[in-house]
């Protein structure tokens, strides 16, 4: 009995474990002038994404304290986003360029913009 009731327990937090990864499809939004421009779909699967423009790479998603979109529509692009934000139906990004001239690229935004989950 006492192995019956620990094997529930165990799998009654193994179930309410929340996942710390992107997952599913989403809108992707650049801001320009305080707008907000549609640009693409992409799709989120463990840790590579896509987008639905063929033509664009396939990139890899780095999580951390900050999860980290390499290779977003080019080489040199690099996405940040807030691990907390995650598990939200909106999730704000910050672009940065790794061909920047500051110590840790990461510390310059050189734009922003919002995932939108589609459901």
């Amino acid at each position: 009995m006492k192995y019956f009731a620990l094997l529930i327990t165990l799998f009654f937090i193994n179930f309410n474990q929340k996942t710390d990864k992107l997952t599913g499809r989403y809108n992707y939004l650049i801001e320009n002038d305080n707008d907000y421009i549609l640009k693409d779909k992409i799709t989120f699967k463990d840790s590579i994404f896509a987008f639905d423009n063929k033509y664009l790479p396939k990139g890899k998603v780095s999580y951390g304290n900050v999860i980290l979109l390499d290779n977003f529509i080019n080489t040199d692009l690099i996405i940040s986003i807030p691990k907390d934000q995650i598990e939200k139906d909106t999730i704000p990004f910050f672009m940065h360029d790794k061909k920047s001239p500051s110590a840790n690229y990461l510390d310059e935004v050189v734009g922003k913009g919002k995932l939108v989950r589609i459901k």
